[in-house]
């Protein structure tokens, strides 16, 4: 399972589009900094995103990029879980590599 972190908003970057592309069913997806804008109910990801988390894909936004940015968990797609910077490095530890988008 390789676990990537996406740090660009999908409204200024085509990163999570790019990242989107060659995520597998069994990776798992942390949108951090302006990553976190990718979960919104708004995000033009919302399509590509529910179609590989029905396929197993997992998607994680942390909690505290989300607050910094004034967004909470009513702002996000239902199937976007939050974690803290533990469950971060828990989710890091449990993959076997870890890809960075930026």
């Amino acid at each position: 399972m390789i676990l990537h972190t996406v740090n660009k908003s999908i409204f200024a970057s085509q990163t999570l589009d790019d990242c989107l592309r060659r995520v597998a069913p069994q990776d798992t997806v942390l949108l951090i900094e302006d990553g976190v804008y990718g979960a919104v109910l708004a995000s033009p990801a919302v399509t590509a995103m529910l179609q590989l988390q029905q396929q197993g894909a997992g998607f994680f936004a942390l909690h505290a990029d989300l607050c910094a940015r004034g967004l909470d968990e009513t702002h996000l797609l239902a199937f976007v879980r939050t974690v803290d910077d533990r469950e971060f490095v828990a989710l890091a530890v449990r993959a076997d590599k870890v890809q960075s988008w930026y």
